[in-house]
């Protein structure tokens, strides 16, 4: 009997998100972002790289996640940064400035037995 992919471990159960969900979870104090798109789950850092905003006090549209604090958006499919802040003209150049884009670090996600684990970091996409 197998026990799921190793390096993965059990978060919580998968019926405990509805679609369009998005909750805080803790893992040995590390803070996480789980979301629920249709019947895709994703795991990310639940604070912000930009400036330590908790994600999760966010909106969530489709797989798009928004920081409260400054509008930074990211994909959770991969991390990717969609918009560093919602900032404009040379306050958003100096807030990358002093602070450059980076993606938001995301897990690998499983299923197993109706309970949703969580594994190793994806890789960060390429910078095109």
């Amino acid at each position: 009997m197998t026990n799921g992919s190793e390096g993965f471990i059990a978060l919580m159960s998968e019926s405990a998100l509805k679609d369009g969900d998005m909750i805080e979870a803790d893992t040995d104090g590390h803070k996480l972002l789980v979301a629920r798109v249709g019947d895709d789950f994703f795991v990310a850092d639940a604070h912000c790289p930009h400036l330590h905003a908790n994600l999760t006090k966010g909106t969530i549209e489709g797989t798009v996640v928004t920081c409260p604090l400054h509008g930074s958006r990211f994909d959770l499919t991969d991390g990717h940064v969609l918009r560093w802040t919602s900032w404009e003209g040379a306050v958003k150049s100096m807030a990358e400035f002093v602070r450059h884009p980076r993606s938001l670090r995301v897990y690998e996600t499983e299923i197993f037995g109706g309970v949703l684990r969580v594994g190793p970091q994806k890789e960060f996409p390429a910078k095109a």
